[in-house]
C-alpha cells in the first residue's frame, strides 16, 4: 500500500535511455508556439490601441478649422483663430490669443461649449 502510494508522487527511474533518445525534444515547438503568444499579446494589447489612437490625433489635428473650440494639453479653453502649419493661434477670451503647438490640442469641443462656460 505504501509502495502505491509513493508511486503515484515519485516516478520509477527506468534503464531505458534508448526509447528516450529516438523521442525527438517538443521544446522547439512549445517556443515557438509561446512566442507567438507573446507577439499576438503584445501586438493587440499595447501596438494596435497606441497606433490606433495616434491615428485619431492625426484626423483631430488634420480636421482642425478656425473658429473650433479646442482644449489643449495643458487644460486651457480656446477658440481657433489662425493655424499654421506647426502653430494655432487659439482666443482665450474676447483680447487674449496664445500661440501653441497643434500637437498639444487634445480634443475639439462642441460648438457653444465656451459661451455656456462663461455664464
Amino acid at each position: 500500500m505504501l509502495d502505491q502510494i509513493l508511486s503515484f508522487f515519485v516516478s520509477d527511474a527506468l534503464a531505458d535511455t534508448a526509447a528516450q533518445a529516438a523521442q525527438p525534444a517538443p521544446a522547439g515547438i512549445s517556443f515557438i508556439t509561446m512566442f507567438l503568444i507573446f507577439v499576438f499579446i503584445v501586438y493587440f494589447a499595447i501596438w494596435r490601441p497606441q497606433s490606433k489612437r495616434a491615428k485619431e490625433q492625426r484626423d483631430l489635428l488634420t480636421s482642425l478649422a478656425k473658429g473650433d473650440e479646442v482644449v489643449t494639453a495643458g487644460g486651457l479653453l480656446g477658440r481657433v483663430q489662425k493655424i499654421t502649419d506647426q502653430h494655432i493661434v487659439l482666443g482665450i477670451t474676447d483680447n487674449t490669443d496664445i500661440i501653441i503647438q497643434k500637437e498639444s490640442v487634445t480634443s475639439i469641443l462642441p460648438k457653444g461649449t465656451m459661451q455656456s462656460i462663461q455664464k
